[in-house]
């Protein structure tokens, strides 16, 4: 897998690397696919996306992640055709995409409306509260669109006196659809 460079802070931090190796298997991009991200940030997913997806189009309210998206792009290799878009999701989210990725929780109830409705084939949205995880939770299942629901909880390693001891980072919430495969029962295999 190919390393991913920021050299651009976002204060926000990116999605961690262990759990976009995960996303990108979720996500199932191929070379024909458009990939629609709502929360660039540090355009890390962005990045990872532009290395498989066709075209990606990554939305982002704030002009200056934007601006850092942009600037880690530049330090990366990738080969689709990347559109940035300084826009607060649902606006301006593409009528012709394939696959959307939701890496921040504004509106997300309207942005799924909106993908939903301009028939996109997998939605996936990681989130890092736990009250809102279990919104979106339900929002998915209202829109009979949760496959897949996950918990990641990841920890580093370091040295301490001699001996490895580890910092455990927030853990992530992400749920993952595609409209019409729901389960119905209420049950997530």
């Amino acid at each position: 897998m190919q390393e991913t460079t920021l050299p651009n802070d976002a204060k926000a931090g990116p999605t961690k690397p262990e759990v976009r190796a995960v996303l990108a298997r979720k996500l199932a991009l191929s070379s024909g696919d458009h990939f629609v991200e709502v929360g660039s940030c540090t355009g890390a997913v962005t990045i990872e996306a532009a290395r498989h997806a066709g075209r990606v189009t990554a939305l982002e309210r704030k002009a200056e992640r934007l601006e850092t998206t942009r600037a880690n792009l530049a330090a990366n290799e990738y080969d689709a055709d990347v559109r940035l878009v300084n826009a607060e999701a649902p606006e301006r989210l593409p009528d012709d995409g394939d696959v959307v990725f939701l890496g921040g929780s504004r509106n997300y109830e309207r942005v799924l409306d909106d993908a939903v409705a301009a028939d996109y084939d997998r939605i996936v949205m990681n989130v890092s509260r736990l009250e809102v995880a279990g919104e979106a939770a339900r929002a998915f299942r209202d829109r009979d669109l949760l496959d897949e629901a996950l918990c990641f909880q990841m920890a580093t390693g370091y040295d301490l006196a001699g001996a490895t001891s580890f910092d455990a980072d927030n853990p992530v919430y992400m749920l993952v659809g595609e409209p019409g495969s729901g389960d119905e029962s209420g049950d997530i295999e």
